[in-house]
Order: C-alpha cells, then structure tokens, then sequence
C-alpha cells in the first residue's frame, strides 16, 4: 500500500523541474521588461566618453560602482528608484564600455571627482542630486562632497572608507594593514595576469562565487564581459596605482622605493557638510569595522546603517534591505 505522503512527495518531484522551468521563464521575461526600461547613453566629458544606464523621472540619484565592478552592480537599485527618481550608474572611466585612458595618472581622485561633477552638471542641471557609491566609488563619493558639498542634498555610502579614517586605520591599525595587503598586488606589473587568468577565475571566486546563489549565469556572463573589454581591467586597476594607496610600507612592485605616498585626497580640510549615510556590512574582511569609528568627526550630520551578517559585497547579499535603508534616508514613494 502506498501511503498519501507517498505520493505527496513523488509529485513534489515530478513537478519540482516544472516549476524550476516556469520561475526561469517568469525571471527572464522580468529581465526582459526590466531591460526595456533602462536607457543605455553615453556622456562627452572631460575629453572622455563615458556609458551609464538610466531608468525614471525626478530628482537624479547617481550610483557609483566600485573594483572590479560596473554599472551592473546597481541594478537591483535602478528598478527600485526608477520609480520615483531619474537613477542613473555609470560606468566609471576605465571600465566596461566606458573610456580607458592609458596613462596612470589619469586616474588621479581629483579627475574621477571631476567626472562625477561634469556628470551631475549633465543630469541635474543646477537641481541637487542624491550620490549613491560603493568600494572605489564610495572614496571618489566622499572625495566629491567634501570638494562639491553644494552638488549634494544627501550622500550614501556603502562599504567604503572616509579617507581621514582609513589614513588613520592603514597608519596604525594592524589588522587593517593586513586586510589592505592585497592593495600592492593590484598596484603590481602582475596584477592583470594574476587577476586574468583561467577566464578572470580569481575575480570570479572573490566575486561571484563569495556566497552560492548571490549571482545568476546571466549575472556571471555579463561581469566576464564586462573584465573582458580590451583595457578594462588595467583601467580598474590603476585607480589603485594612481592613488598609491595601501599599507605601509606603500610601495609596490615596480615603484620608484624612495617615492612618497600621493594623498587620496588633498583637500585641507576633510570634513563633509552633507547629510550622509553610511552602510556598512560587518563582516567585510577588506574595509574593517574601524573605519566607522571616529567618523563623526569628519561627517557631522551622519547616520549609520550596520548589517552584521553583510560582507563586501552586502548589495548583492542584502538588496531588499539596502534599498529600504537608502529610501528611508533620501525619501520618496518606492514600494
């Protein structure tokens, strides 16, 4: 005799494909839709062109990626603020379809800031806009409003360090030196290679495969496009090279040994008169909780936003949550 729970569960079985099928079909038409929706533009600025994707109407909520990132990254938060804003990420110079300046120096902070305002000066025109970054977008975000605070009614902040405390944490904080190592290997002559190799097999493990089911096959072939553009991972990389940062001692291979670190930013004073919130996933093993500490300090009006169980890469792992920290803070209808 065959028992009801039985054949319950052969039916479970029988069906599960079905239904595997069914959801695949039902995300790719959303995709599908979603695609219609956003706006692929470039922008000439600065003697560059540069590619981003925008979706909606309303005041402009610019999104800025980090390493080894691009505009993809944001867009769980295209969908969402589209709704209500005009939400647009960009493509930072030197990545994806973005331009790809060869020399280093053309990646020095106060000309990604000069991208940023250039950018704003196209899409807000003379409204202020809301700047939304993580990683190496997050330090060129703080860069910004500490340089153009009047561009800004709010600033957030995503797993990124203010760059007065993250001087103070690579100075004197051990264990943020030896998170920060693998600094002077992305500044190295081998960085490409090491990076590239096997099909950019290292950024996929430390990207798309830090935690299973965060990435779609979709999702994973459109970052290997987007490291596979002819120039773009050097164009990443050299962010890194530009600004020289890292732990001490801050030289890496290949750089003149007696050369002084260049200051991520030169500004004389380092304090940001925006409202600012910052998010930060805790478990972060490359950007320490200590970079929240003393933070006040240089961000007067600041609120931060804690995920414990977020790492790095909090955005991929926590985007109903980050979206819902984001519109707490800058408003709007959304959901």
């Amino acid at each position: 005799m065959i028992k009801s729970g039985s054949i319950f569960l052969c039916l479970c079985f029988a069906l599960a494909p079905l239904t595997a099928r069914a959801q695949g079909s039902t995300d790719k038409q959303q995709n599908k839709k979603r695609d219609q929706m956003w706006k692929h533009e470039y922008a000439e600025i600065n003697g560059l062109k540069l590619h981003y994707v925008a979706v909606g109407k309303g005041k402009t909520v610019l999104f800025l990626h980090g390493f080894p990132e691009f505009w993809y990254e944001w867009k769980n938060q295209l969908t969402e603020f589209g709704k209500d804003y005009r939400a647009v990420a960009m493509d930072m110079r030197g990545y994806n379809l973005s331009a790809k300046p060869e020399k280093v120096e053309d990646y020095a902070v106060p000309l990604l800031v000069a991208d940023v305002k250039a950018m704003l000066d196209k899409l807000s025109q003379g409204q202020k806009a809301i700047l939304v970054a993580h990683d190496w977008g997050g330090a060129v975000a703080w860069a910004f409003a500490i340089a153009h605070p009047e561009y800004l009614e709010k600033l957030v902040i995503i797993n990124a360090p203010h760059p007065g405390v993250f001087a103070r944490e690579l100075k004197s904080n051990p264990a943020q030196q030896k998170a920060s190592a693998y600094m002077l290997m992305f500044r190295g002559e081998q960085a490409e290679a090491t990076l590239s190799a096997n099909n950019y097999a290292l950024l996929d493990q430390i990207v798309l495969k830090a935690k299973p089911g965060l990435f779609t096959e979709e999702d994973r072939q459109a970052y290997l496009a987007a490291w596979s553009q002819p120039g773009a991972l050097t164009g990443g990389l050299n962010y890194y090279r530009a600004a020289r940062v890292g732990p001490p001692p801050a030289k890496a291979e290949g750089e003149n040994a007696n050369a002084e670190p260049v200051p991520f930013v030169q500004n004389t004073s380092l304090v940001v008169k925006v409202p600012t919130l910052v998010i930060w996933g805790e478990k972060d093993t490359a950007l320490l909780t200590g970079n929240l500490e003393g933070l006040d300090q240089y961000v007067p009006n600041l609120r931060i936003k804690r995920i414990p169980q977020g790492s790095h890469w909090v955005i991929h792992e926590e985007p109903d949550l980050i979206n819902r920290s984001i519109r707490e803070f800058i408003g709007g209808k959304g959901k």
